[in-house]
């Protein structure tokens, strides 16, 4: 078992900044990939980044790409999601999930967190 909190979530205005983080206890946290995923009322949940156990390799949804940022500190057993240059189409609730490989696929992902609400206005 992986369990997941998120906290960082809030209200920005377009083209602020918000960082993301999310703590993880249980199984080894250094064993895990962790992705980051969002869901938009209405929508579907989409991948948004995701990070390998290491740290040395990533996947970057292209609608991120320059903007959002993956980190990880495994004896922090943290992972951190550096969000820029925001825009009014980024709010959503994120999550974070834990895999035992690194995936762009929600099905690929044994552990959720519950999730954070992060909302830019115009």
């Amino acid at each position: 078992q992986v369990q997941l909190v998120e906290s960082g979530g809030g209200l920005v205005q377009t083209g602020g900044s918000l960082r993301l983080s999310c703590a993880a206890s249980g199984r080894t946290f250094s064993k895990n990939a962790m992705g980051w995923f969002r869901q938009a009322p209405g929508k579907e949940r989409e991948f948004v980044v995701a990070i390998s156990w290491s740290g040395g390799s990533t996947y970057y949804a292209d609608f991120v790409k320059g903007r959002f940022t993956i980190s990880r500190d495994n004896a922090k057993n943290t992972v951190w999601l550096q969000m820029n240059s925001l825009k009014v189409e980024d709010s959503a609730v994120y999550y974070c999930a834990a895999s035992l490989i690194l995936s762009r696929l929600s099905t690929d992902y044994d552990f959720w967190g519950q999730g954070t609400q992060v909302t830019v206005s115009s």
